[in-house]
């Protein structure tokens, strides 16, 4: 059935990396249990702002359309969030959508998140392995272990989190809470362990652990709800560790 109901969408662009950003007013036909990215593609179909002039389609970023890939991190309405879950009956209207500020803006809503790849690479955020022959079935977790370190291995590298810190910024270097937190992740594991005296020193360093200022903010706009707080927490105690071992040779 159809309806007359608009969706008034003001979206914050830019040509690409060079130019100014600038502001244009969509209205795009309502349907029921619509998502941003929803919103979005009829934009994308018929790109026509609300002046009626013919535009350019809006540019971003989505893959799994399931809040698995973290590729949609845009800012709605002032907070990050993951477009495609953001459904448009839980905003009000206009509906203010603009790119996450913390990263570099390639064009439109597409960011270019490689600083936070390259912050994982500084910390060492994977499981190395010898060669790629069977090795048989590695150490168990403990089963308390594996339960908090599954909540941390569900960071999907969105963003979100780097965005809301004020201590990630272009003075301080701070890596964020994300990279940080899968330090934690990593440390815990049976075999990552092995490198756990790398990763400590790796956020020792400038930019790391001492940068955050414990807002709070990444816990509170993180899409899966990862205790990011609690890992800095955590890695406190292990750096502070990690420094006295470091003393004491």
């Amino acid at each position: 059935m159809g309806t007359d109901k608009m969706i008034q969408l003001i979206i914050t662009r830019q040509k690409d990396d060079q130019s100014a950003p600038y502001t244009e007013e969509f209205l795009v036909p309502y349907r029921p249990n619509m998502n941003i990215i929803s919103a979005l593609m009829e934009i994308q179909k018929n790109p026509v702002n609300a002046k009626g002039e013919k535009t350019t389609p809006v540019i971003w970023e989505s893959v799994c359309l399931e809040e698995v890939c973290g590729a949609c991190s845009m800012v709605i309405n002032g907070k990050p969030r993951q477009a495609c879950s953001s459904l448009i009956d839980q905003f009000d209207q206009p509906i203010r959508i603009a790119p996450l500020a913390t990263f570099p803006v390639m064009r439109d809503l597409m960011i270019d998140r490689s600083w936070m790849f390259n912050a994982l690479k500084r910390v060492k955020a994977w499981i190395p392995i010898d060669g790629t022959h069977d090795l048989g079935p590695g150490p168990r977790m403990p089963e308390k272990t594996r339960q908090w370190a599954y909540e941390l291995s569900k960071c999907m590298t969105c963003g979100c989190c780097l965005e809301a810190c004020p201590n990630v910024n272009e003075k301080s270097g701070f890596i964020g809470p994300a990279p940080l937190s899968q330090v934690r992740l990593f440390n815990a594991h049976p075999t990552g362990a092995m490198h756990k005296e790398e990763r400590l020193l790796a956020i020792m360093g400038e930019g790391g652990l001492t940068s955050c200022g414990n807002s709070q903010n990444c816990v509170e706009v993180c899409p899966k709800g990862i205790p990011l707080t609690t890992s800095i927490a955590d890695l406190n105690r292990q750096t502070t560790m990690q420094s006295l071992k470091n003393f004491f040779g």
